[in-house]
């Protein structure tokens, strides 16, 4: 395989003064700074809409797009708003809230414009993507029809879908022409980044969250009790990120029943992902080789018990669908042999993960001299601190550690370990584009287990004397 280099930023943290990162000009920038910096690869974080504590792995779909990144320039370029009507922002962190409570109204000033005299392809998509956008829609116009309450908590006859729902159709039709606009946007993004020689990198969160379409439309792929509330509930034990495991919250997918229907809907949600991007990353892979079950009344994830996953007849029945889409598994955590031997068989890249690698042991895993070629690389991912944050958290013991284990004593750990990375028999080195800045802790995107605070950094846009530097460095390890 050809050796690579990416950066990892998502569409919320670019630069404008919309409030969050668009799919507009920000984005179109940021790949002609790809471009210049020979960069192949954009990894962004899950494009799905965002609900309760602002993350992307919890989104009330996991196919729709986030209207959040609906350019408003162009709509107001295309008479669809008027430019009072878009609400301009200081440039500062996501204030998912204030987004929240204005985005919509301005969206439904351009919709109320745009349906007068839809263009033809309207109807196109819409055709095309019946078979998921119509359950969509009905599901959002159900939510505001019940101030935005979960499913769950809704009418017996709603929450089973045993009522006359066309009544809500017409209301539906609005967040149709969301999703039209978010395609339209985001296709024509992607086609620009491809024809620079950019690949885009897609995040699929291996779970859907409860309060989604997916669990309301067809329950049957979950493990729900007759009530449609969780049986048992996904996370993980305590490990490295968390002394009490995670308590993810998410329901369990019936795998019995997924298999006895050719796991047809996850070759689904697959397709609609290789339309979006051109590799899928797919978080918490381990769980198609085993994964943890937590009873669904526990307020932490120190009880549980592991179960079997679909393993490999899963993706044989994807590839053969699919002609062997690639696939990124994030394969980190604390791993038994099943989830090795899984991505082994699989010949997935597995991630590394640089800042992992300093416990001194000199055949750490996660050390750039022992990385094998078919692995990604990374100093960190959305869910560790930025490099310099990490170092700097670092006590002076450790800090020593780090710096007698590279042999470094210079100032810039950071620079030093995107070096070293680069250097690496790693075919593919993502990294975050704070560490590429050489950002702080206040840059960070996730704190895992956490809410409030996260998803919310946004990049000032000041990229380009960064662009020779990088392609120097991208020269010389040959991932032009």
């Amino acid at each position: 395989m050809e050796r690579k280099a990416g950066v990892l930023m998502h569409i919320s943290s670019l630069h404008g003064n919309r409030g969050i990162g668009s799919m507009g000009k920000a984005a179109y920038e940021f790949v002609d700074f790809m471009a210049e910096a020979g960069l192949s690869l954009w990894q962004v974080l899950p494009l799905c809409p965002t609900s309760y504590g602002d993350s992307p792995y919890q989104s009330p779909s996991a196919i729709a797009g986030n209207p959040y990144f609906i350019d408003l320039d162009e709509l107001i370029e295309r008479k669809l708003l008027k430019p009072e009507e878009a609400k301009v922002y200081k440039m500062k962190p996501v204030d998912y809230a204030e987004v929240y409570y204005e985005r919509f109204d301005t969206l439904r000033k351009a919709y109320k414009r745009f349906i007068k005299k839809p263009p033809a392809d309207y109807q196109t998509f819409k055709d095309e993507n019946a078979f998921w956008l119509d359950d969509y829609a009905l599901f959002m116009a159900l939510k505001e029809a019940h101030d935005m309450q979960a499913w769950y908590t809704w009418e017996d006859e709603f929450k089973h879908r045993t009522a006359d729902l066309t009544q809500y159709e017409k209301a539906g039709e609005f967040h149709k022409f969301l999703q039209y606009e978010f395609f339209r946007q985001w296709l024509a993004l992607k086609n620009y980044a491809n024809s620079k020689g950019i690949k885009i990198v897609g995040d699929m969160p291996i779970y859907v969250a409860h309060d989604s379409v997916e669990v309301w439309s067809n329950p049957k792929q979950f493990l729900l009790n007759d009530d449609l509330s969780k049986k048992v509930v996904a996370g993980v034990p305590p490990d490295y990120f968390s002394a009490d495991g995670q308590l993810w919250g998410n329901p369990i997918y019936d795998w019995d029943y997924m298999r006895e229907t050719n796991y047809d809907w996850w070759v689904m949600r697959m397709s609609m992902a290789l339309k979006l991007y051109d590799i899928v990353r797919i978080d918490h892979f381990r769980a198609f080789a085993d994964y943890y079950v937590i009873p669904a009344d526990r307020t932490d994830a120190r009880v549980g018990e592991w179960k079997t996953g679909p393993g490999m007849a899963l993706f044989n029945v994807i590839n053969e669908k699919l002609n062997n889409p690639a696939i990124i598994a994030e394969d980190l955590g604390e791993l038994h042999d099943c989830v090795r031997e899984l991505v082994r068989e699989t010949g997935y890249p597995g991630m590394k993960i640089m800042q992992f690698a300093f416990d001194g042991n000199p055949y750490n895993d996660f050390y750039y001299t022992n990385y094998k070629p078919n692995c990604v690389a990374y100093t960190g991912t959305h869910d560790n601190d930025t490099t310099r944050g990490w170092f700097e958290s670092l006590d002076d013991r450790n800090k020593e550690l780090v710096r007698n284990t590279l042999g470094y004593e210079g100032d810039n750990v950071t620079a030093e370990i995107i070096d070293r990375l680069f250097s690496s028999a790693a075919n593919t080195v993502i990294i975050p584009m704070q560490d590429f800045l050489n950002l702080p802790a206040t840059a960070r995107m996730n704190i895992p287990s956490t809410l409030g605070g996260n998803w919310a950094w946004r990049s000032d846009g000041k990229w380009a004397k960064k662009a020779k530097t990088i392609r120097k460095q991208i020269e010389k390890y040959d991932r032009l």
